[in-house]
Protein backbone atom coordinates (compact mmCIF):
# COMPACT_ATOMS: atom_id res chain seq x y z
CA UNK A 1 0.00 0.00 0.00
CA UNK A 2 1.14 3.44 -0.75
CA UNK A 3 2.27 5.86 1.72
CA UNK A 4 0.68 8.56 -0.35
CA UNK A 5 -2.79 9.62 -1.51
CA UNK A 6 -4.89 7.75 -3.75
CA UNK A 7 -5.13 9.90 -7.00
CA UNK A 8 -8.31 11.81 -7.63
CA UNK A 9 -8.85 10.50 -11.30
CA UNK A 10 -7.50 7.64 -13.63
CA UNK A 11 -3.70 7.94 -13.45
CA UNK A 12 -0.85 7.18 -11.96
CA UNK A 13 0.85 8.50 -8.81
CA UNK A 14 4.24 8.06 -11.10
CA UNK A 15 5.59 6.87 -14.12
CA UNK A 16 9.06 6.23 -15.31
CA UNK A 17 10.50 6.65 -18.54
CA UNK A 18 13.95 5.63 -18.15
CA UNK A 19 16.01 7.24 -15.63
CA UNK A 20 13.13 9.86 -15.52
CA UNK A 21 10.10 9.65 -12.77
CA UNK A 22 7.47 12.05 -14.09
CA UNK A 23 5.19 12.39 -10.50
CA UNK A 24 1.14 13.39 -11.08
CA UNK A 25 0.01 16.28 -9.44
CA UNK A 26 0.74 15.88 -5.92
CA UNK A 27 -1.53 17.25 -2.54
CA UNK A 28 -1.94 16.98 0.87
CA UNK A 29 -4.34 14.66 1.59
CA UNK A 30 -3.45 12.30 4.22
CA UNK A 31 -2.15 8.65 2.61
CA UNK A 32 -5.10 5.91 2.25
CA UNK A 33 -7.77 9.10 1.65
CA UNK A 34 -9.42 10.01 -1.52
CA UNK A 35 -11.07 12.68 -2.98
CA UNK A 36 -14.72 12.33 -1.53
CA UNK A 37 -12.56 12.30 2.37
CA UNK A 38 -11.44 15.27 4.59
CA UNK A 39 -8.42 14.06 5.00
CA UNK A 40 -6.67 17.47 4.29
CA UNK A 41 -3.80 18.20 7.00
CA UNK A 42 -4.85 22.03 8.43
CA UNK A 43 -8.08 22.32 7.19
CA UNK A 44 -11.49 21.21 8.78
CA UNK A 45 -14.95 22.01 6.87
CA UNK A 46 -18.29 22.90 8.09
CA UNK A 47 -21.37 20.67 6.84
CA UNK A 48 -21.46 22.67 4.06
CA UNK A 49 -18.17 22.54 3.17
CA UNK A 50 -16.45 25.93 4.20
CA UNK A 51 -13.94 26.26 6.06
CA UNK A 52 -13.81 25.97 9.79
CA UNK A 53 -10.50 26.33 9.79
CA UNK A 54 -6.89 26.20 7.54
CA UNK A 55 -3.22 25.61 8.40
CA UNK A 56 -1.57 26.51 5.07
CA UNK A 57 1.79 25.16 6.46
CA UNK A 58 0.54 22.05 7.55
CA UNK A 59 -0.45 21.25 4.24
CA UNK A 60 3.13 22.35 2.33
CA UNK A 61 4.45 19.59 5.17
CA UNK A 62 2.29 17.26 4.03
CA UNK A 63 2.34 17.56 0.20
CA UNK A 64 6.25 17.53 0.85
CA UNK A 65 5.78 14.28 2.65
CA UNK A 66 3.88 12.88 -0.25
CA UNK A 67 6.12 13.64 -3.20
CA UNK A 68 8.62 11.59 -0.64
CA UNK A 69 6.79 8.70 -0.08
CA UNK A 70 5.95 8.34 -3.51
CA UNK A 71 10.03 9.22 -4.47
CA UNK A 72 10.78 6.60 -2.61
CA UNK A 73 8.51 4.01 -3.29
CA UNK A 74 9.61 4.22 -7.29
CA UNK A 75 13.22 3.99 -6.37
CA UNK A 76 14.05 7.81 -6.46
CA UNK A 77 14.43 10.64 -3.39
CA UNK A 78 14.29 14.36 -2.42
CA UNK A 79 17.82 14.71 -3.20
CA UNK A 80 16.83 13.29 -6.94
CA UNK A 81 14.45 16.41 -8.26
CA UNK A 82 15.16 17.84 -11.18
CA UNK A 83 12.21 20.03 -11.48
CA UNK A 84 9.08 21.17 -9.18
CA UNK A 85 6.23 22.86 -10.42
CA UNK A 86 4.17 24.61 -7.53
CA UNK A 87 0.11 25.17 -8.09
CA UNK A 88 -1.11 27.97 -5.29
CA UNK A 89 -4.99 28.90 -5.04
CA UNK A 90 -3.90 32.02 -3.06
CA UNK A 91 -0.47 33.17 -4.08
CA UNK A 92 -1.44 36.24 -2.50
CA UNK A 93 -2.12 34.44 1.12
CA UNK A 94 0.32 31.60 0.51
CA UNK A 95 3.50 32.19 -1.29
CA UNK A 96 5.55 33.60 1.94
CA UNK A 97 4.91 31.02 3.58
CA UNK A 98 5.76 28.18 0.97
CA UNK A 99 8.70 30.00 0.30
CA UNK A 100 10.14 29.84 3.59
CA UNK A 101 9.02 26.07 4.61
CA UNK A 102 10.38 25.14 1.18
CA UNK A 103 13.93 26.62 1.98
CA UNK A 104 13.63 24.02 5.04
CA UNK A 105 13.38 21.30 2.80
CA UNK A 106 16.01 22.26 0.60
CA UNK A 107 18.70 24.17 2.02
CA UNK A 108 21.07 20.99 1.92
CA UNK A 109 20.82 19.52 -1.25
CA UNK A 110 22.70 20.74 -4.26
CA UNK A 111 22.06 21.15 -7.02
CA UNK A 112 18.77 22.43 -6.04
CA UNK A 113 15.69 21.57 -8.33
CA UNK A 114 14.13 24.18 -10.71
CA UNK A 115 11.13 25.49 -9.70
CA UNK A 116 8.17 27.01 -11.20
CA UNK A 117 5.53 28.66 -8.53
CA UNK A 118 2.10 28.90 -10.46
CA UNK A 119 -1.39 30.55 -9.50
CA UNK A 120 -4.35 28.85 -10.13
CA UNK A 121 -8.43 29.16 -9.63
CA UNK A 122 -8.83 26.07 -8.27
CA UNK A 123 -7.75 22.64 -7.44
CA UNK A 124 -10.53 19.66 -7.50
CA UNK A 125 -10.59 19.49 -4.41
CA UNK A 126 -10.40 21.55 -1.20
CA UNK A 127 -6.56 21.55 -1.21
CA UNK A 128 -4.21 24.81 -1.41
CA UNK A 129 -1.50 23.67 -2.92
CA UNK A 130 -0.06 20.69 -5.36
CA UNK A 131 3.16 19.64 -7.01
CA UNK A 132 4.32 18.20 -10.05
CA UNK A 133 7.61 17.15 -9.85
CA UNK A 134 10.33 15.46 -12.23
CA UNK A 135 13.63 13.31 -10.63
CA UNK A 136 15.53 10.46 -11.91
CA UNK A 137 15.88 7.11 -10.93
Amino acid sequence: MSKAPKPVGLYPLARKVGDILFLSGVGPRIAGSDANDSGVPGLELDHNGNFKSFDFEAQVHSVFANVKAILEENGSSWDKLVDIQVFLVDMKRDFQTFNRVYAEYFKNIDPKPCRTTIAINALPTPIAIELKCVATV
